[in-house]
C-alpha cells in the first residue's frame, strides 16, 4: 500500500479550533459548517469499522451530538480532527458490538472505482477490501487511519486512547495479516486460471 501525503486525505484543521469554539457557545452556523467538513470522512471510516452503512451513519450522528453536546470539553491538546476522530472511534466500536456476528462490509464503493485504471485495478482494491474486512476492528482502524487519513501513530494512539507502542503491534500484527490473506487469495487465483487453462 502506498500511504497518500496529508494533503491529499485530510483537510486542514485551519479554522476547525474556531469553529468548534463557536459551536461550544451554541451557534448552529458554525456547527452546520463542521459538521458538512467532518461528514464524508467520518462516515467513511466508520463505514470501514461497521457491519451496515446504516449503523455508519447512526455513527456520524452520534458522533457529530457528541461534538455539539461536548465542543467546551475541547481542551486543545490536540487537533480537532484527532479529537472528533477518537469520538468516531469509540462510537464505531460501541455500535458494532451490537452486531458481533456480521462482517464488516468489504464492497469497493463507488469513489473507489472512479479512482481506478481498468477492471484488474478494480480486482486488486477488492481483494484488499476483503482482506481488511477480515482484520480485527482495531487493526483495521489503524490501517485506515494511517494510509487513508494520513494520521501518524501518536495521533492514531490519541484517537484509540492508547498507548502509541500498541498502535505500532496493531499495524505491525494487520501487516502480517495483510500479507497471508492477499499471498493466499493470489496462489488460488493463479490455481483457478491454471485449471481454466
Amino acid at each position: 500500500m502506498v500511504r497518500k501525503t496529508e494533503s491529499e486525505n485530510k483537510l486542514p484543521d485551519d479554522g476547525d479550533q474556531d469553529l468548534l469554539a463557536r459551536v461550544a457557545g451554541g451557534e448552529v452556523d458554525a456547527f452546520e459548517r463542521l459538521y458538512r467538513r467532518y461528514y464524508k470522512r467520518v462516515f467513511g471510516f466508520a463505514a470501514r469499522l461497521t457491519p451496515r452503512l446504516e449503523i455508519a451513519e447512526e455513527v456520524v450522528d452520534d458522533t457529530m451530538l457528541t461534538v455539539w453536546r461536548k465542543a467546551g470539553g475541547f481542551a486543545g491538546r490536540s487537533k480537532p480532527s484527532t479529537w472528533i476522530f477518537g469520538i468516531a472511534y469509540r462510537k464505531a466500536l460501541k455500535a458494532s458490538r451490537r452486531f458481533p456476528d456480521e462482517q464488516m462490509a468489504t464492497d469497493v464503493g463507488e469513489a473507489d472505482l472512479r479512482q481506478t485504471d481498468g477492471l484488474e485495478s478494480i480486482v486488486v482494491r477488492q481483494q484488499i477490501a476483503q482482506a481488511l474486512g477480515r482484520l480485527p476492528r482495531e487493526q483495521r482502524a489503524v490501517v485506515e487511519l494511517t494510509y487513508l487519513h494520513g494520521y501518524t501513530y501518536t495521533e492514531i494512539a490519541e484517537i484509540a486512547g492508547c498507548p502509541v507502542g500498541t498502535v505500532k503491534t496493531r499495524m505491525r500484527s494487520a501487516r502480517e495479516k495483510l500479507r497471508v490473506l492477499l499471498t493466499t487469495r493470489e496462489e488460488h487465483m493463479k490455481e483457478a486460471d491454471n485449471a481454466h487453462a
